[in-house]
């Protein structure tokens, strides 16, 4: 099935003229995070292979809001509405935020995917005033379903807005497992420089000596400096040579959520440090916890930190498989037929 990545000035005439389902996916990212690229190529490969009667259509952020009135002059009933998956409902970032109100208070009569999320809205005034500016666009579709990746995330959209509400894994965890063989060397610290950073440089510290000095260490984040922009036309292969960089190492050490999920799919070991508001701890336990190469930790002690690297760093990978746990997201797409 072709993939089509269109900006408001092309779509009409990138769609075919045919009878075909369209599956329009909203705030398809451009930025650098390659964690949020992931889970767009998740999202393609996903409706790719489960749902492959529908024509998918990616609509990069920065064009949502040219592109809701083309849209709206060549939707029928029969197509799907989605606005991708992440970190990002809340009020910490606002401009995605406001994107999904726009697009969920618009497209009304189809059915509209807010596809697997974590949320938060600060426990303030802007967090209060931001929330109810949500709820308000969100009450407009009769037709939206939310879709939670962790428990804490499901439990809050359920108490924050009356649409219904499901649960799945990260779309990234759809993605299949690879195993390059490669010689395994060195250490790979992979960190945030966001407000969402919580873990201290001391216990950063603290592990870089436990790892002693004979073996490389290196520090990156899943946000990268070069390029400048993300497309869909070259984000796989940026999400290729991510999984390759973490495929040489003998362990990584992280706060990134995403960067626990690489080292799941290449069977690297792994320990996941927290973030401001418990979005990987939560998904971790409620989907990863039965992998052993992977782990996650609050701890500062230094000894029982270094427990927990022997640990990951001692298991053997084994299979695991995660598709069973898209099943609600499935059959909803499925009963749209």
């Amino acid at each position: 099935m072709a993939n089509f990545y269109i900006n408001p000035n092309n779509v009409v005439h990138e769609l075919p003229k045919n009878n075909q389902p369209k599956f329009f996916m909203f705030g398809v990212p451009s930025y650098t995070n390659l964690g949020d690229q992931a889970i767009s190529l998740a999202e393609r490969k996903y409706i790719e292979a489960e749902f492959p009667e529908y024509q998918y259509i990616e609509i990069v952020e920065e064009d949502d809001d040219d592109a809701i009135p083309v849209v709206k002059q060549c939707i029928t009933k029969q197509d799907i509405v989605a606005f991708t998956g992440g970190g990002n409902m809340g009020n910490l970032y606002l401009n995605h935020e406001r994107a999904r109100r726009k697009v969920f208070s618009t497209f009304t009569d189809n059915l509209t995917i807010s596809f697997p999320q974590s949320i938060h809205f600060e426990d303030n005034e802007d967090g209060e005033i931001e929330k109810q500016k949500s709820q308000e666009a969100y009450r407009k579709n009769p037709n939206l379903v939310l879709v939670a990746r962790d428990a804490q995330s499901f439990h809050r959209m359920q108490s924050t807005f009356d649409n219904p509400v499901i649960f799945t894994p990260d779309m990234v965890l759809y993605m299949k497992s690879v195993n390059w063989k490669f010689n395994r060397n060195g250490a790979l610290f992979v960190l945030r420089h966001d407000s969402e950073k919580v873990v201290k440089k001391s216990t950063i510290d603290n592990i870089k000596d436990i790892l002693g000095n004979e073996r490389p260490v290196k520090r990156v984040d899943t946000v990268l400096d070069e390029p400048q922009k993300i497309t869909p036309v070259t984000r796989e292969a940026l999400f290729d040579s991510e999984l390759e960089l973490f495929s040489h190492q003998e362990i990584i050490i992280t706060d990134r959520w995403h960067a626990m999920v690489f080292s799941v799919l290449t069977g690297t070991p792994c320990l996941l440090f927290g973030n401001s508001y418990g979005k990987g701890k939560h998904a971790y336990f409620d989907w990863l916890e039965h992998i052993n190469w992977v782990s996650y930790t609050d701890e500062e002690d230094t000894e029982r930190i270094k427990q927990q690297i022997n640990a990951v760093m001692e298991a053997k990978t084994h299979a695991y498989d995660l598709t069973p746990d898209f099943k609600q997201l499935h059959d909803l797409i499925a009963h749209n037929r």
